[in-house]
């Protein structure tokens, strides 16, 4: 700690001992910098915020939605910023006075977009600042100007957003009336020549896809056809086993006749059956013999007598009706083979011209589709049209107007005036303790002793006549004086820059 104390007392009296040059180099230093202060322009900047409405029902149900408002908003905000809106400002303020050719306006449109800045504070609130520090002009006019700008900022951002867009849609409306005639000329030439082309070839309408998609209904229906078809067969020959097991008429016993008397027998040969009597048994086999005898009598008889049997009948009503329906599907599924057929056969027979109705088919959906849908486009953006024009989707509301600035934003003129002064007066008090250190001479003994590692017996003060104080002592006040000095020119900078604000305010 004492070589620390040491140490700081050795350097105060280096400067100390130096104090005129460090002086002088204060001195210098800052009138030098204080002069490169005042040299600098003041800039003052001028601010205003915006809010963007976003929010509208009417705007969401046609499909102007908020996503969409925020992209065009943002669009807007990017735009905002491009050389032909900064060439209208420059143009419409005193900037463009001084502006004659091209070079100069590419020169100042370059410095206006590094004064202004577009920032998005919130979802729908934007803040616009422009700054303004020409040297060619005064206090009053850059703050003027700085105003002036962010104006011009606002108008334009309006001006994008409402009638930019209007412009816009009209546009893109034209633009699509123009794609929609091109269209419509197209398809009109499309469909004429699908109507040549159906008329030379008929069995090829709708192109190879139509015909192919006919083939695959045609198959399709015909293997339907032959299902039902098998299952009417069936049903059919069903019906007919039925009808051979079932007798036309009804022979009741006490009728007379063969018929009766064929009758009488079988049931007889039922109640034989019913006792247990075999097919071996001697009156089952006479009985039988007698029935088979009796049958051939009937049928030579022609089945005169005897009751019709109405289960017959019926059978026979229901075979004509299947009958009937296995005719249909039989003509059917004929009409299904010979289309299928003569299909197959175009197709074969013509593969070139099948290419040709697939391409003159596809060729009139494909423009068609195109029709349509630019048709659709075409609506919906006149009602958006309709709808911005009476009612805007967009609206603004400034919420801070432009200010007026009252002091400059830049340069902090008096930290730069009070930064100089320490930089001088340590800059001063530095290169004296460098002299001090390059030199021969030591402040204290300790540092005598620790130089050349022996012990000092003694010290001698350094003896002052009256006449040396009184030297002494008109040269501190001279010091004071010039140091004083400095402190006043420091003081006078600073209360003129704060006299000169006020005179702006």
């Amino acid at each position: 700690m004492n070589l620390i104390l040491e140490e700081v007392r050795a350097a105060l009296w280096s400067v100390w001992n130096r104090r005129w040059l460090a002086l002088g180099i204060a001195w210098a230093i800052c009138l030098l910098g204080w002069l490169a202060v005042a040299m600098v322009p003041n800039s003052y900047q001028s601010e205003a915020r915006i809010f963007v409405q976003l929010d509208d029902v009417l705007a969401e149900q046609i499909g102007i939605g908020g996503a969409s408002r925020e992209r065009d908003i943002e669009r807007v905000r990017q735009t905002l910023m491009g050389s032909v809106n900064l060439e209208k400002i420059v143009r419409s303020t005193r900037i463009g006075d001084e502006v004659t050719n091209a070079a100069q306006m590419e020169s100042a449109v370059a410095r206006l977009s590094e004064d202004i800045q577009v920032v998005n504070e919130g979802q729908n609130l934007f803040e616009i600042s422009a700054v303004s520090g020409r040297s060619d002009y005064s206090d009053s006019e850059n703050a003027q100007l700085a105003q002036v700008v962010v104006q011009r900022m606002i108008d334009i951002f309006r001006e994008e957003n409402l009638g930019g867009s209007r412009g816009e849609m009209r546009e893109t409306i034209d633009f699509i009336n123009a794609q929609l005639e091109s269209r419509q000329a197209e398809l009109e030439e499309a469909e004429q020549r699908r109507l040549e082309f159906e008329a030379l070839h008929p069995e090829l309408v709708g192109g190879a896809a139509s015909v192919l998609a006919e083939l695959n209904s045609s198959r399709s229906e015909l293997r339907g056809v032959e299902a039902d078809l098998a299952a009417s067969e069936s049903a059919l020959a069903a019906i007919d086993s039925q009808m051979a097991s079932t007798p036309r008429s009804l022979l009741t016993p006490g009728s007379g006749g063969p018929q009766a008397a064929l009758a009488q027998a079988q049931a007889n040969m039922a109640a034989m059956r019913a006792r247990g009597l075999t097919d071996s048994h001697p009156d089952v086999v006479a009985l039988s013999r007698e029935i088979a005898s009796l049958r051939e009598a009937a049928q030579a008889d022609g089945g005169a007598s005897g009751t019709a049997n109405p289960a017959y009948t019926s059978l026979v009503s229901i075979r004509s009706q299947r009958l009937a329906t296995v005719q249909g599907l039989q003509s059917r599924a004929a009409g299904l083979r010979s289309e299928i057929a003569g299909i197959t056969a175009n197709l074969a027979q013509e593969p070139g011209v099948s290419a040709e109705a697939q391409r003159i088919s596809r060729d009139y959906e494909v423009l068609r589709q195109q029709y349509d849908e630019l048709l659709q486009d075409r609506e919906q953006l006149r009602l958006r049209g309709q709808v911005e024009n009476e009612r805007s989707a967009v609206q603004f509301e400034i919420v801070d107007p432009p200010s007026t600035p009252r002091t400059p934003a830049a340069p902090n003129r008096p930290l730069l005036l009070l930064g100089v002064l320490i930089v001088g007066l340590g800059a001063g008090a530095g290169s004296a303790f460098a002299l001090g250190k390059l030199g021969s001479t030591f402040a204290t003994v300790s540092q005598m002793e620790r130089a050349f590692d022996l012990p000092v017996i003694g010290t001698i003060s350094h003896a002052v006549t009256e006449a040396g104080r009184a030297v002494s002592r008109r040269r501190l006040k001279y010091f004071t004086a010039a140091a004083g000095g400095l402190g006043v020119l420091f003081i006078v900078l600073l209360g003129a820059e704060f006299v000169q604000r006020g005179m702006l305010a």
